[in-house]
């Protein structure tokens, strides 16, 4: 579909436990000033009435009729039946319907998903994707990529999985949820507990033998880190390098079963700069067989595109000319088996809302 030149206007929201920010889409580009209003966590009715307010204010401003209503929501949550089950962030959610009632209120079709899935479709059609592949294209390489994996890195880890333009939902709406994966560090901890905000400030916490409670932001841990702000400098390396660490492994987990490039967003990926060197170095691993043989953790090569001289590798292959077999002829192909793990190119929030709003689209005309 031509995202860029469809005229349909579709409503977008993304909630968050301390705010619901609203906007309208058109033609792949939000067309009005964002309105932020709180999520009232713990208050069903109040923060229920934020989302009607927040909806009637945007629609309020558009010259259009909106098509559709399409949205990222935390889980757990029944998505295609628009059901949310029970988010953490969100306690005041429990088996709430509010699919129905937003298209018994205004009318229109509403869509609802997770953020990290609707992060990795909107970079799946208008970011990390067509900048990787428009890379390889200018170099001249044959090389193509048709899939997307996603994380976002924040107050939790979220993923999404993206393929030929699919967006995987799975059959309990739980694809992707790349945060159950089991914790490399604590074996009885999920992988969230290790790769989130809450996780960076812990171990500076511990490092410098302060109270969490204590504790700077991961900004602030970040800028300890490279010097910019007073602190215990290598609490702060520390604290990004396991992070790093714990990424890398969840990551290898995911592409084992993917085979697919990474974008990673979320407020935390503005480190990558300390972090994303242990990532690289983890997904590089190699296991041991009984026999003492190392043997690659992966399949395919990974390359950091943020890094130049990682970009240059990775875009230049490996390209050979061989016979086939009872024939005169030579075919050239490019055998390195490859991805490339880089940052959002549209930033989290307009990939969140470009995928929302590809989402509604693509309802509309499959329904």
């Amino acid at each position: 579909m031509d995202y860029k030149n469809d005229k349909r206007v579709v409503l977008t929201l993304d909630a968050g436990g301390t705010n619901f920010v609203f906007s309208a889409v058109q033609g792949n580009e939000e067309i009005v000033e964002r309105v932020r209003l709180s999520s009232y966590a713990d208050n069903l009715e109040k923060s229920l009435n934020s989302i009607i307010k927040g909806f009637e204010t945007i629609i309020s401003k558009i010259d259009e009729k909106p098509v559709a209503i399409s949205f990222a929501f935390p889980g757990p949550s029944d998505y295609p039946k628009g059901i949310i089950v029970a988010p953490g962030n969100l306690p005041a959610y429990r088996n709430i319907a509010l699919k129905d009632m937003l298209e018994e209120r205004f009318n229109i079709p509403v869509f609802i998903n997770n953020d990290g899935n609707l992060f990795v479709y909107g970079e799946a059609i208008s970011g990390f994707l067509p900048y990787l592949n428009k890379l390889l294209k200018e170099s001249g390489s044959p090389k193509r990529y048709g899939s997307l994996f996603g994380i976002t890195l924040g107050t939790g880890f979220g993923g999404g999985f993206v393929c030929d333009g699919k967006l995987l939902i799975g059959d309990n709406s739980a694809a992707g949820e790349i945060w159950l994966l089991r914790n490399k560090l604590e074996k009885n901890m999920n992988a969230e507990e290790g790769i989130s905000i809450r996780a960076i400030k812990r171990v500076y916490s511990e490092e410098s033998s302060i109270p969490f409670e204590n504790s700077p932001e991961p900004k602030e841990i970040y800028e300890i880190a490279i010097g910019k702000r007073d602190g215990n400098k290598e609490a702060a390396l520390k604290a990004y390098r396991i992070f790093g660490e714990l990424i890398g492994d969840a990551l290898s987990n995911a592409v084992t079963l993917f085979d697919s490039p990474v974008v990673i967003g979320g407020g935390l990926s503005g480190a990558h700069s300390l972090f994303m060197p242990y990532v690289i170095k983890e997904m590089r691993e190699k296991y041991e067989t009984y026999s003492g043989k190392k043997i690659d953790r992966l399949e395919i090569k990974v390359f950091n595109i943020e890094d130049e001289d990682e970009r240059d590798e990775f875009l230049k292959g490996e390209i050979k000319r061989i016979k086939v077999p009872y024939s005169k002829r030579e075919i050239e192909y490019d055998s390195m088996q490859r991805i490339a793990i880089g940052i959002s190119k549209l930033g989290t929030s307009k990939a969140v809302s470009i995928g929302a709003y590809a989402f509604a689209l693509n309802a509309l005309e499959n329904s």
